[in-house]
């Protein structure tokens, strides 16, 4: 028994299909990853960023996305929903849909046991690519437990991480600061074992 090859997409070809499609998908390397729902939590965390960071930046040039703006890693070809996504200054698009970012200046992912390897793993590599990003957060959704990357000129990425709910998310590319309590207020965090 023979198989036929799955037929590859081409970005165009992937773009027109996404505009239509009834549910996301990411796209890398002629292929589509259908994207499943989130939990609670994650819709929680994601909410309360995207709140309490576009609280402000209402009044500067920058602008906070949710997870419907597709961000486009163009020295990868990888095409992607980031959960939150902030860019300062003049947004550029891929082209007049004004629908798929290429400068993003922050992005958030919240982690789920599904998620969290690709989050951290290759997703990543990809996003440290984009010349415009200064800051990558990772923000579990079970715990308290949230990390920023931040670019540093000429010393590559610097890892901050912290599991205190009084603790502040500083992201100094944005000039912006989330207390973890805001980013997690609602949400059922298990109880760590002393």
């Amino acid at each position: 028994m023979t198989t036929v090859p799955k037929r590859r997409l081409t970005p165009e070809e992937y773009l027109a299909q996404e505009r239509k499609a009834e549910y996301k998908s990411e796209y890398y390397d002629g292929e589509t990853f259908a994207m499943s729902g989130a939990s609670r939590a994650h819709n929680l965390i994601a909410g309360n960023v995207i709140r309490e960071a576009g609280n402000q930046l209402r009044d500067r040039d920058c602008e906070v996305y949710s997870s419907d703006m597709r961000v486009k890693v163009s020295r990868t070809g990888l095409y992607t929903y980031p959960d939150v996504v902030m860019v300062c200054g003049e947004p550029r698009f891929e082209d007049a849909e004004v629908d798929t970012l290429l400068n993003p200046t922050v992005l958030f992912e919240v982690l789920s046991e599904s998620t969290e390897g690709h989050d951290r793993g290759k997703k990543a590599e990809h996003y440290r690519r984009i010349p415009s990003l200064r800051e990558y957060i990772l923000i579990a959704q079970d715990e308290c437990h949230v990390e920023r990357f931040s670019r540093q000129p000429d010393h590559g990425w610097l890892l901050w991480e912290t599991e205190d709910i009084e603790a502040v998310l500083d992201l100094p590319s944005i000039s912006c600061q989330i207390k973890l309590s805001d980013i997690y207020a609602k949400v059922q965090l298990a109880k760590r074992a002393p």
